[in-house]
């Protein structure tokens, strides 16, 4: 089983990289963009074989480790 976890910085945190990317847009000739937001995915190889188990294993994951929670909002996705 596969799990995908997508990590956003939350609504109000500045986004350097998302700011950098949405300028060089603009200077490509994208003028239409008027933000952007980058983030991360992760996919994780689970051994699990029930499916609320292993989404309770990931969420785990993403609080301890995989996702700074004090800044950044994740979702998980068991695929």
């Amino acid at each position: 089983m596969k799990a995908r976890v997508h990590v956003m910085l939350k609504d109000g945190v500045l986004d350097p990289q998302g700011e950098a990317v949405r300028h060089a847009l603009g200077t490509l000739g994208f003028a239409g963009v008027d933000a952007v937001r980058q983030g991360k995915v992760i996919e994780l190889d689970l051994t699990a074989t029930d499916k609320a188990a292993a989404e309770a294993e990931v969420r785990q994951m993403c609080e301890k480790l995989l996702a700074n929670t004090v800044i950044e909002k994740y979702s998980v996705e068991i695929v």
